[in-house]
């Protein structure tokens, strides 16, 4: 999987309302009372690497990591500077959810944080769906950037 890189001023402009909002879904950045339940979440729908990186999201304030809700029950999640600085991701949504833009309003509204927080350029590193991530943020893939960061990750 390729590292592809996205340019956070080139960002589509944010609409209101939200894709989804009208529906009941919501997005908005975790907190820190919220650490259990979507790690738990995100180990038993993810694994419990993308739950390690989950983690490590929920170990800044704020935290860096958004999540999708409808009705109190999630949807989805988003990270973001776990593994590195600059990088998105993971990112991952209940497979009931998939196909209903949620993916898109997570991806989104991580890149408008990162944006907001001073970066100029995101890295979405080992992109499973590039094609997701150039429709959705103009995404390219990075060139010789396979296996990147996560050349020689411990398997358990």
């Amino acid at each position: 999987m390729v590292d592809m890189l996205v340019q956070l001023c080139a960002l589509p402009p944010e609409t209101a309302p939200h894709d989804g909002q009208e529906r009941g879904v919501t997005v908005r950045r975790a907190l820190a009372p919220e650490r259990r339940a979507v790690i738990a979440w995100v180990e038993a729908s993810f694994g419990s690497g993308w739950a390690g990186e989950c983690e490590a999201a929920f170990a800044a304030t704020p935290t860096r990591c958004m999540i999708a809700l409808e009705g109190g029950l999630l949807l989805g999640f988003a990270a973001w500077d776990v593994t590195a600085l600059g990088f998105f991701g993971p990112t991952g949504v209940a497979e009931a959810a998939r196909g209903k833009r949620v993916g898109a309003r997570l991806l989104l509204s991580v890149l408008r944080a990162m944006k907001s927080a001073g970066y100029g350029y995101a890295i979405i590193g080992a992109a499973g769906t590039p094609e997701f991530f150039s429709k959705v943020a103009g995404a390219v893939p990075i060139a010789g950037s396979h296996p990147g960061l996560y050349r020689g990750l411990l398997k358990i």
